[in-house]
């Protein structure tokens, strides 16, 4: 009798956005992957191929909307379709440590982290929005509306390809969160890849 055997790959991805000085987390949770994204990704990376790799983490303003009650109404994560992007970029950082275009590679980086036995990988993304920037940013994070341009409440992995601007890897929707001069904001994006096996 002959066996076949099944295989798959699962990827799931988790953000953590909290201030490294107070040590305050804002945001805790999990995210949506852009699978058809994510496997041309991972194609590429497998092949050598020097494109689609992750690149950038972006930041939006455009995944919640706040009524006058203070009542939050989240949109869909944005997972499917060639074109996907954030509902509303406003901010983006290079987070490759391998990049040129990195201006601070010991603080905007890439881990990929393995227990040798284990049928995962962790690729672990960090980002640090210093008190500096984004430019333009209000002065203490008190700001009463919702919509200015720095007040987050999406987030994606961007991948690097000279012929498409933007391929969006992952997609989270969470509450806002202010990035403003008196906070320091950090983002650690944990990647899952891992391997499903069976007969």
């Amino acid at each position: 009798m002959q066996s076949k055997e099944h295989t798959g790959i699962h990827i799931e991805g988790h953000i953590k956005i909290w201030d490294p000085e107070s040590s305050e987390v804002f945001v805790n949770k999990r995210n949506a992957i852009h699978y058809e994204n994510m496997s041309i990704a991972l194609a590429n990376g497998v092949v050598n191929n020097g494109q689609q790799f992750i690149y950038k983490m972006a930041f939006g303003n455009g995944g919640t909307s706040v009524d006058p009650t203070g009542i939050i109404t989240y949109l869909t994560p944005n997972s499917t379709g060639s074109n996907a992007s954030l509902y509303n970029l406003t901010y983006s950082k290079v987070v490759n440590n391998r990049s040129y275009d990195n201006n601070d590679p010991t603080r905007n980086y890439i881990q990929v982290l393995h227990t040798p036995g284990n049928n995962y990988t962790d690729i672990v993304i960090t980002c640090l929005l210093d008190y500096g920037e984004p430019t333009n940013q209000s002065a203490y994070d008190t700001t009463p509306n919702g919509e200015q341009e720095y007040v987050f409440d999406e987030l994606g992995l961007i991948s690097y390809d000279p012929t498409i601007s933007n391929m969006l890897l992952t997609h989270v929707i969470f509450h806002p969160v202010q990035k403003s001069l008196n906070r320091l904001v950090q983002v650690d994006y944990t990647v899952r890849i891992q391997t499903l096996t069976g007969v």
